[in-house]
């Protein structure tokens, strides 16, 4: 994907964030714009990264890298840049993307119908340990933290 088609999916995921944030979570989009941009930012600045240091090292490395730096508590402007954030519903932001995958599976459903109906299984399966999983971990951590 080319650096300004990239640049252009970002921008409509952060639109269509900003305006399920508004509907599904009730945080305005002025109070939420800031987080939003500098969500972008990092994802424009992993892209770049990515695009320039040699390798074979995925973007979202790159993405993860720069969000972590930038958030840690000694770096300056932290507490600035994680209270702009906290204004941005996850879940907003899972909505678009997960759109824009279907999107992306649907122009290989030739592809995924040769993989006969054994992907189905496998999904099953996938989707079921997945969700055991991430239920047995958020016990444990909500037992260990006391919140159960």
């Amino acid at each position: 994907m080319k650096f300004s088609e990239a640049i252009a999916v970002l921008i409509i995921v952060a639109v269509m964030s900003l305006i399920g944030n508004l509907v599904g979570f009730h945080n305005g989009i002025v109070e939420s714009l800031p987080g939003m941009i500098f969500l972008v930012a990092l994802c424009v600045a992993g892209i770049a990264l990515g695009k320039v240091v040699p390798g074979n090292i995925p973007n979202v490395a790159w993405i993860v890298l720069i969000g972590c730096i930038v958030t840690y508590p000694g770096f300056p402007g932290s507490a600035v840049f994680s209270g702009w954030v906290k204004k941005v519903s996850f879940l907003s932001l899972t909505t678009p993307i997960l759109a824009y995958a279907g999107l992306a599976i649907g122009k290989d459903l030739d592809l995924l119908k040769q993989t006969g109906w054994r992907i189905v299984v496998v999904s099953i399966a996938v989707f079921i340990g997945t969700y055991i999983g991430s239920a047995l971990i958020a016990q444990g951590v909500l037992t260990v933290t006391g919140q159960l």
